[in-house]
């Protein structure tokens, strides 16, 4: 199994928490309820935060890190179009967002178990988003 190293892991990130950007911004324009409405949005100032600090750290760094690819957005936003074509319900929103989370998760442990570097912040921030996409799916069970 090939180890990741900080720059990856950092990358990962990235894209992790753009891809939940990109997801809630798909479904916002649905109806739904207020306080799932509300849910979302304080989900997406979590991405965001997470991101901001991503970006600081590659910043300090002086690093480039690769970030979420355009295609990859434009397929999110077409998916989401297209599952909620059949009645946008509540608990349809919710389910999306716990796959997404879900995979977010199996992908942020995957890359925590190949990651043997002792960097702290990226680590801190690996285990902030984790704890992040768990919060965001125990959130999103009450809305199914």
């Amino acid at each position: 199994m090939k180890m990741k190293d900080s720059k990856e892991l950092l990358s990962s990130v990235l894209k992790t928490t753009q891809m939940g950007q990109v997801g809630i911004r798909s479904v916002l324009h649905t109806p739904m309820r207020p306080t799932l409405r509300r849910a979302l949005e304080s989900q997406l100032r979590e991405y965001d935060a997470i991101e901001d600090e991503a970006h600081s750290i590659a910043s300090r760094r002086g690093w480039e890190v690769a970030e979420l690819d355009p295609m990859a957005k434009g397929m999110a936003k077409t998916m989401a179009k297209v599952r909620l074509r059949s009645g946008s319900t509540d608990s349809k929103i919710a389910g999306m967002m716990i796959q997404g989370n879900t995979r977010g998760m199996i992908k942020g442990l995957k890359n925590l178990h190949q990651f043997d570097d002792k960097d702290m912040p990226l680590t801190t921030l690996c285990q902030k988003l984790l704890d992040c996409e768990t919060a965001n799916i125990r959130q999103m069970q009450g809305f199914l």
